[in-house]
């Protein structure tokens, strides 16, 4: 079916740990079997930005929620979507530019890198997904 998910993945993470590294490494397995397996491309931006994106999104998730994070990636057409959930329903807000403020940025840099961000509640909490293009 045209512009269905052709490969994905899903994770929780939960418990203690390193979290935002596992999720970084997943992401980056996750893209590795990509070319592999489907023999899409995947230029070195995408890998670099999807890691990016994974770990300021999990960072917040693991900042601002309770309980486990789900982490979901998929291909869909010429990108990767990026979907992480968490249980706090409360919407992320991109705080107004300040280049003194030491930190707070995630969604800043998620929202300059990623081709669409989209965030939805859902019935636990909300979801959060970034799309970012697959080539260069």
């Amino acid at each position: 079916m045209p512009g269905a998910p052709r490969l994905q993945a899903s994770y929780v993470l939960e418990g203690e740990g390193a979290w935002i590294a596992q999720a970084r490494h997943l992401a980056a397995e996750f893209l590795a079997r990509v070319r592999s397996e489907d023999g899409l491309p995947v230029s070195t931006r995408a890998l670099e930005v999807t890691q990016l994106v994974v770990s300021e999104l999990v960072t917040n998730a693991r900042k601002y929620a309770p309980g486990p994070v789900g982490l979901d990636l998929r291909v869909a057409g010429d990108a990767v979507e990026i979907v992480v959930r968490d249980g706090n329903p409360a919407p992320p807000v991109a705080r107004d530019a300040d280049p003194g403020r030491v930190g707070q940025h995630g969604l800043e840099i998620v929202m300059a890198v990623a081709q669409a961000l989209d965030v939805r509640q859902e019935s636990a909490g909300k979801s959060i997904t970034a799309r970012i293009s697959l080539s260069a």
